[in-house]
């Protein structure tokens, strides 16, 4: 199937901007890879600047194979870094930022599908900057709810599973592993195991749906009581993937949205350019505490003088706990220094 050039309103800028360098840098010394940068998302200069940042979990290679979907497939065999929630939580917690997008690859080759993994980081994450926003953006864990209660427990802010696609091409589209209907039921477990925390989802088009089929999965999704929800345009990520089947104008984007909001959802992005994290401090603002549009950047403005403010005294103390850990090591080494080698000997 052979598509047509993109049309004018899917083509952005380059991102740029001091905030953005910064934060680009600062991943890089901490060898800390986002989502942003590796998938080529369109908005990571708008969300950076919002102090917003989506950081992929449990490695880059996925258990499963979805056709939309340009990861490395294949089998990990076990192998996870039970180093990397504190490290992650060590790095977040250092930077500019005010919302984060905790996100994870499929991993079926664990018993808990990775669940354990996420939560620790969750909780680590907030016992280093209690301000930070958290989102959990999860696979479905084969359906076992145990799991999504776990990750519940560890109370992120936003508990988010994307659907990805309409009902119709479910089978064709994601993984043999994955189910619609699984998809609904791990959002539905989750609004019914934390109630007061937001959920979410996402919906892909322009891969083979209709618009009929567009509004059917979200009045599937509202009547699972998902809070927010995200539309926006799919592209092909490599000619071995699914082809797009149409671009979609941004106006049918606005009746998607409208049509969401009649729903009754808390908020919903919906644009060709919009991701399953577009701008989702501003989202997890608009739809909590439904400010007015004036409200919004004074808002967003306080949080992230409050995450400068929070990341600068992480520093000043995780540096304070480095000098003290160096030197309780230095004197242990001068005083193992002084003894007699014979003292060291078992008698």
């Amino acid at each position: 199937m052979t598509i047509a050039q993109k049309p004018p309103w899917l083509r952005v800028r380059a991102p740029g901007g001091e905030s953005y360098q910064r934060l680009k840098g600062t991943f890089r010394e901490l060898d800390l890879h986002t989502v942003c940068e590796e998938a080529r998302c369109p908005n990571v200069g708008e969300c950076w600047r919002e102090g917003t940042a989506t950081v992929m979990l449990l490695g880059d290679t996925c258990t499963r194979g979805c056709r939309f979907c340009a990861v490395t497939t294949g089998n990990p065999r076990g192998a996870v870094d039970g180093r990397e929630p504190e490290h992650v939580a060590r790095a977040i917690s250092s930077m500019d930022l005010q919302y984060v997008v905790l996100t994870m690859v499929d991993r079926d080759d664990l018993l808990d599908g990775g669940a354990s993994h996420v939560a620790r980081t969750i909780i680590k994450i907030r016992e280093l900057r209690p301000d930070i926003l958290i989102e959990a953006l999860v696979g479905d864990f084969q359906g076992h709810l145990s799991y999504v209660d776990e990750v519940v427990a560890s109370a992120p802010d936003v508990f988010a599973h994307n659907i990805e696609v309409v009902r119709r091409l479910t089978r064709t589209v994601r993984d043999v592993r994955c189910s619609y209907d699984q998809s609904l039921t791990v959002l539905r477990r989750a609004k019914d195991a934390a109630p007061e925390r937001l959920t979410k989802s996402s919906i892909m088009v322009g891969i083979g749906e209709t618009d009929d089929e567009v509004d059917e999965t979200l009045r599937e999704l509202r009547d699972a009581r998902v809070d927010i929800v995200t539309l926006g345009q799919y592209l092909r990520p490599t000619p071995k993937h699914h082809d797009v089947a149409r671009y979609v104008p941004p106006e049918t984007f606005d009746a998607w949205a409208a049509r969401a909001r009649g729903l009754g959802f808390a908020y919903a992005a919906s644009g060709p350019l919009v991701r399953s994290s577009y701008k989702a401090a501003e989202v997890w603002v608009r739809s909590r505490l439904q400010p007015a549009d004036g409200d919004v950047s004074a808002i967003l403005e306080a949080r992230m003088a409050t995450a400068a403010r929070e990341a600068a005294r992480y520093a000043s103390t995780s540096e304070v706990a480095a000098r003290e850990a160096r030197t309780l090591v230095r004197e242990r080494a001068e005083q193992a220094a002084l003894l007699h080698p014979s003292s060291l000997l078992r008698r």
